[in-house]
């Protein structure tokens, strides 16, 4: 079987007047997340000051067994003991492979959809959004003078297609079309 990567999202609710010594955790955590083998990626959604409470922290390494390796490690339970006092619930997560976590079912014990149905349903998400946010945020960063470069752009037009596609459009597309992508 072709190699997949793997993923993995937390979602911490953190305390009231904690997001100083959360944030500082994270720094601690992440470089030595980051030092595992097979680590590709960390990525961190902040909650909204003031108004929400969640971090979203999402994790890729390149195979199932690194990313366990990470998550089931000592060093990550001693900082999650270290982290206690700042969340609101217990440390949970899910390890999916690929990309499964945007198919994620309100039922758990519901099965992932297979993987060309996952294929079709992210393509047909992602084609509309790859044509027209970068018609909406290029002229945006034109506007506030960032540098006109395509790292720079691809960087923020890419970031809004996955907080897109993660927060708001496959949530709500795969209730619209879980009959079929289900069955």
């Amino acid at each position: 079987m072709e190699n997949q990567g793997a993923s993995v999202v937390i979602n911490h609710h953190i305390l009231n007047g904690k997001q100083k010594q959360y944030e500082d955790w994270l720094n601690e955590i992440g470089s030595i997340c980051r030092s595992f083998a097979g680590n590709i990626d960390w990525q961190i959604i902040r909650p909204i000051p003031n108004l929400t409470f969640i971090y979203t922290v999402v994790i890729r390494f390149d195979t199932i067994e690194n990313l366990k390796s990470w998550m089931e490690s000592q060093e990550r339970k001693n900082l999650i003991e270290k982290a206690k006092p700042f969340l609101a619930k217990d440390d949970k997560y899910l390890i999916r492979s690929g990309l499964d976590f945007l198919f994620e079912a309100e039922n758990e014990k519901q099965k992932v959809p297979v993987r060309w149905k996952q294929y079709l349903v992210t393509w047909s998400a992602i084609y509309p959004l790859s044509m027209l946010i970068p018609l909406i945020v290029l002229p945006i960063l034109k506007t506030v003078n960032f540098p006109d470069t395509k790292f720079i752009s691809s960087l923020f037009v890419s970031g809004c297609i996955v907080f897109i596609m993660v927060y708001w459009l496959m949530p709500n597309y795969t209730k619209l079309i879980k009959k079929w992508l289900y069955k």
